[in-house]
């Protein structure tokens, strides 16, 4: 026997809540990636979190029993925490795609007998998109998530209604090791929602205009979250960290959401994505939402272009699915007249072969504000 004096070693890394694991950089969408100091702890936490939104009688996921398909690249916080990790932890088979190839996917998900598939909006719109899907026997999946960017909810009720099984939205951010909110497997379901806070994390809302003073309930503002979820800080860049923390040590996410009386969190966009028109605070998720519900569309995004009276005006990017043809601005006009107000409405629309993706396969809005630039100096230089 040994005697137990009390005595320990400190552990060779450190204090895993100081320790450093990864230098996870954000994905730059909005502009220049930062290196968000995440530590072991943090980590630790994340995949905590993930395995008790899963808990249930039954238990959803099973330790030593499941079976994942992973095409998100590795990189990415989303994949490197939520599917890796995570797969880690639970003791789970992992199938590994260098890619996202449909073909690849839809043949694995059915052969294999997949239990989770964890994707990106734009993934699971091509999945749909897959002749014959309906056909295939995807029973055996039990457990689909979305993250990384907005979840139409148009294609998370196809999904359901065309595999059975529930496509469940979550946010978070790289920031946050990336978890935020989860979707309760055995609670309500609310459209449009992405869920509940994960476990031991706080939310708040800041307002819009004064980040100082948060919201009350129901009003939308600035997600601001605490837990042990929550970054160290960015390498090397104290003063980014000191921009995006507030007085009572919340992170500032940049997100405008609003909670409802039963907790649940309804994203509406990022504060750099809000146009302003008109003097209206105007929402591209919203308008893309709406024109999600188009038969014809497959992707769309919605950025704000100079307009000499209104200030800004929305312009619609639109992948149409195939075989359809496009239509003209009226037609959409027309098609949106009762889903929007007046001062939502779209007024340009592009039509692409696809629309410009991050690796992960996040649609790039920084890309087109930047075509959008170039072509209006062109013009200018032209005249």
């Amino acid at each position: 026997m040994f005697a137990n004096d009390g005595a320990y070693k400190p552990h060779p890394i450190g204090d895993p809540a100081e320790a450093i694991a990864v230098l996870q950089y954000t994905g730059g969408t909005t502009g220049l990636p930062k290196g968000a100091m995440l530590t072991h702890a943090n980590l630790t936490a994340a995949t905590s979190q993930f395995m008790e939104t899963t808990k249930g009688d039954p238990p959803v996921l099973v330790p030593g029993e499941e079976r994942t398909l992973l095409v998100l690249p590795l990189f990415h916080i989303y994949s490197l925490t939520a599917c890796m990790l995570l797969c880690v932890r639970l003791g789970a088979e992992m199938i590994l795609h260098t890619r996202f190839d449909l073909e690849a996917v839809v043949n694995d998900l059915a052969a294999k007998h997949v239990t989770i598939f964890l994707g990106v909006p734009t993934m699971f719109t091509a999945l749909l998109a897959y002749p014959g899907l309906a056909e295939l026997d995807l029973t055996s999946m039990k457990y689909a998530g979305s993250g990384g960017a907005p979840l139409p909810l148009e294609v998370q009720h196809r999904f359901r209604a065309v595999t059975g099984c529930e496509l469940n939205e979550g946010w978070g951010m790289t920031e946050t090791s990336p978890s935020g909110t989860f979707y309760p497997m055995y609670g309500k379901r609310k459209a449009g929602s992405c869920g509940i806070p994960v476990p031991q994390t706080t939310l708040k809302f800041a307002s819009v205009t004064d980040p100082a003073t948060y919201v009350p309930l129901g009003e939308r503002g600035e997600i601001c979250i605490k837990g042990p979820n929550v970054m160290k800080g960015y390498w090397k860049n104290p003063q980014a960290t000191a921009d995006v923390m507030t007085a009572d040590g919340f992170l500032r996410t940049g997100d405008v959401a609003y909670m409802d009386a039963d907790g649940y969190v309804f994203i509406v966009d990022r504060i750099k994505d809000m146009l302003l028109c008109g003097g209206y605070n105007v929402y591209p998720r919203n308008i893309e939402e709406a024109i999600y519900t188009h038969p014809d569309v497959g992707e769309v995004s919605v950025i704000g272009i100079p307009d000499e009276y209104r200030g800004q005006s929305p312009k619609a990017f639109i992948a149409l699915r195939s075989g359809a043809a496009p239509f003209t601005i009226d037609e959409l006009k027309d098609f949106l007249k009762d889903k929007l107000g007046k001062h939502e409405m779209v007024q340009v629309i592009e039509f692409r072969e696809s629309l410009p993706k991050t690796a992960v396969g996040k649609i790039l809005k920084t890309a087109l504000y930047e075509e959008e630039a170039q072509r209006r100096a062109a013009a200018t230089a032209e005249v």
